[in-house]
């Protein structure tokens, strides 16, 4: 095989909607990987940033930020039938862009489902109305009478996205491992009935960002290896994570929602501010910040098994971040400051020094104990592999691309969660641009060390309770 294959010959055009890091970083791979000319491609973003790169691959740039009254002025002459309308930008309403591609017959993807500018932080929405639990319904909601749409994929980055993947890798592994059939299930169903056959109670997604820059941060500067807007939106809404039912002990401050699937609760306080306990094989166990993230509902949703109206297993997931020392200080400034971002904004990519993104998946409670199971992907692999780069980023654009080349390669779906689509091919996809991927059991638990230290309320009959899994000291 080519070291560079195309794996598709796209006709149509694309569109950027923002052009920040992730977008920056995806160019090249979509002109490596898609056959697509440069004439064909257009950004339309808020700012100036990227100008440059854009410049130098000969790709149309447009500054203009979207809002909800001019972006179909904007996008009208720029998008038709048979088109890709690639969503990498902050508060820009997702469901719109789904709608307008769909009215003009284009693909679509998005990174994570957006609101209007505002929508996840504003004071005046009750916490239930901020989550991604709320966005997350209302993007399904779009499904009736569009089955047959234009494919648009939503939340198919790194993670959310890539991440789904795993999942099915994992319990694929464990099931051989352990004795167990698992044949090859292609349903929701069946890959429901093997989660709960081998015993998985909780799923990670557990992520360690070592990457270092040769210029510490600043007072009053918030610096991190990706979007910064992207990351304080996340931070700030309230923390999220999908409810399993071997759960026993419910959260003092945890809210259920009134309608929707069930398979998620939030908690009242922010993401930013709640830490929770993980492991991976190369930083051990650590605390992670519980960020909201799409994966954490959908993936619980997706291994749910109801016996008639009965909900008869359920894992808790969700995702524990420990980003860059960088973004850890910068994450303190900013709950410091109640909230209020910083006045300077900085993503690291040319001044990195070492370090490496560790991101993978832990499905615990089987037979084994837990199984880790992704990435280690080192700032060195990151900046050889392509341009615009670094160990973070890499792991969101290559994701990204392997969203649009599997909707590019079914483009009739309608509406389409990664937990839906097919693992092996955006693996195999990926797969050139994840450095070393690793998997490894442990014998960790979150109530490992735990006795020496205070008389904690732990349930010691079961180490996989959230109650345990969570930082309250």
């Amino acid at each position: 095989m080519e070291k560079y294959p195309v794996h598709i010959d796209f006709p149509g055009r694309i569109v950027f909607v923002g052009f920040g890091s992730i977008g920056q970083g995806v160019l090249p791979l979509i002109l490596r990987h898609i056959g697509i000319s440069p004439e064909r491609i257009t950004i339309v973003t808020a700012d100036d940033a990227g100008s440059a790169e854009a410049r130098e691959y000969g790709v149309a740039f447009i500054k203009e930020r979207l809002t909800r009254d001019n972006y179909r002025r904007v996008l009208n002459p720029l998008v038709g039938r048979g088109d890709f309308l690639l969503n990498l930008s902050v508060d820009v309403s997702s469901l719109a862009l789904i709608k307008l591609a769909w009215e003009k017959g284009a693909l679509y993807l998005d990174t994570c489902i957006e609101p209007w500018a505002g929508g996840y932080t504003d004071p005046t929405l009750p916490a239930g109305k901020r989550t991604n639990y709320a966005m997350r319904e209302e993007a399904l909601a779009l499904r009736a009478g569009n089955g047959k749409a234009p494919t648009a994929v939503v939340t198919h980055g790194a993670n959310p996205g890539w991440v789904s993947h795993l999942v099915k890798t994992a319990l694929k592994t464990i099931a051989a491992d352990t004795g167990v059939t698992a044949g090859d299930p292609v349903s929701r169903e069946e890959w429901a009935k093997l989660a709960q056959t081998l015993g998985i109670r909780t799923i990670h997604v557990a992520e360690r960002d070592t990457q270092l820059a040769d210029r510490p941060k600043e007072l009053n500067e918030f610096v991190n290896t990706w979007s910064v807007d992207g990351f304080v939106s996340e931070g700030a809404q309230p923390a999220e994570l999908g409810w399993g039912t071997h759960e026993r002990t419910f959260p003092r401050d945890g809210k259920r929602h009134e309608s929707g699937c069930g398979a998620a609760i939030y908690l009242m306080q922010p993401g930013a501010a709640t830490r929770v306990r993980t492991w991976t094989p190369l930083a051990r166990n650590f605390h992670g910040f519980l960020i909201t993230h799409s994966e954490a509902i959908s993936i619980s949703d997706y291994y749910t098994v109801r016996n008639g109206g009965e909900i008869a297993y359920r894992p808790t997931c969700h995702y524990s971040y420990h980003p860059s020392d960088s973004a850890i200080a910068s994450v303190h400034e900013f709950a410091g400051r109640n909230f209020v971002l910083q006045d300077r904004k900085r993503i690291l990519r040319d001044e990195i020094i070492s370090g490496r993104d560790e991101l993978g998946v832990l499905l615990a409670g089987h037979k084994k104990g837990a199984y880790w199971y992704g990435s280690q992907l080192t700032i060195q692999e990151a900046r050889a592999l392509a341009p615009y780069n670094n160990a973070t980023s890499l792991q969101v654009t290559s994701s990204a691309l392997s969203g649009m080349i599997w909707a590019m390669e079914n483009p009739n779906r309608g509406l389409v969660e990664p937990d839906e689509m097919d693992y092996r091919r955006n693996l195999e996809i990926v797969a050139p641009y994840m450095g070393r991927m690793h998997g490894e059991y442990t014998d960790w638990t979150p109530l490992e060390g735990r006795e020496r230290l205070f008389q904690e309320d732990l349930d010691t009959s079961d180490p996989w309770q959230f109650k345990n899994v969570r930082v309250l000291w």
